[in-house]
């Protein structure tokens, strides 16, 4: 099953669309499941939503996928520039774009504090760390690693699909020096071999020998003939999911 609905976001005072993903059977059944929650929620079920035209295809794969979990998609903002602000959990000064006012946090802090409550209590989720993840891509996949730190009693589990950590190397490590992290915690992250290089790898092995330090679990995933797209990313959805949940 699959819903679309608005949720407040006070911040900027602007609504946020949610894509929601729910098993077919979820009513029926009276189970509760594990959720993942992920940014760019337009770029996830259908191609005709798609900014570029091809989605993850979560849609179609998640209906054949032997785990049943439910998928919170929020739509980032379309306002020139404002996607990499609200994906940015800081105020940086970038080589390419200036200084960025991010406001990652505040918006991570409505995502734990807001919509996640909301969801807990209108579906039939299981709200524990332990059955609650958080994946993106490019700046979503920064956030997403941002937020399995900065909120790791929340998240158990991050995808990170060639995170943007350019934006944020320092500011990251730092971020990691001030949270103890569960050893339960599992981080997926991958590029394509396309758009991969050294100034890529070398944070995120930072941030892969980080979370294994503190016993959590992760997996480095190159995708052969892949580059920085959608296309890249579906071809990956059985990869992280098995990861992340089995």
């Amino acid at each position: 099953m699959f819903e679309q609905f608005a949720f407040y976001f006070p911040a900027k005072d602007v609504d946020k669309q949610i894509h929601l993903y729910l098993p077919d059977n979820y009513e029926e059944s009276k189970e509760h499941f594990p959720v993942v929650y992920m940014y760019d929620g337009h770029n996830l079920f259908f191609d005709e939503d798609a900014t570029y035209g091809t989605s993850w295809g979560l849609l179609d794969f998640m209906d054949s996928y032997d785990k049943q979990v439910i998928i919170v998609g929020i739509e980032c903002s379309h306002e020139e520039g404002e996607r990499i602000r609200e994906y940015c959990p800081y105020p940086v000064d970038t080589q390419y774009f200036g200084h960025v006012a991010g406001y990652g946090d505040v918006y991570m802090d409505w995502l734990v504090n807001e919509l996640k409550p909301f969801i807990d209590d209108n579906y039939p989720t299981i709200p524990d760390r332990e059955a609650t993840a958080i994946a993106g891509s490019s700046m979503g996949g920064l956030m997403a690693f941002y937020s399995v730190i900065a909120h790791n009693d929340v998240f158990s589990k991050a995808g990170a699909l060639s995170p943007a950590f350019g934006f944020a190397v320092p500011e990251l490590e730092a971020e990691i020096a001030q949270h103890e992290i569960d050893p339960d915690t599992r981080v997926f992250f991958s590029y394509g071999d396309e758009e991969v290089n050294f100034e890529r790898l070398k944070p995120t092995a930072t941030f892969n020998d980080a979370i294994i330090e503190a016993g959590g679990e992760t997996h480095v995933h190159i995708e052969e003939g892949g580059d920085h797209s959608e296309a890249t990313w579906r071809k990956q959805n059985r990869l992280y999911m098995d990861f992340l949940w089995k």
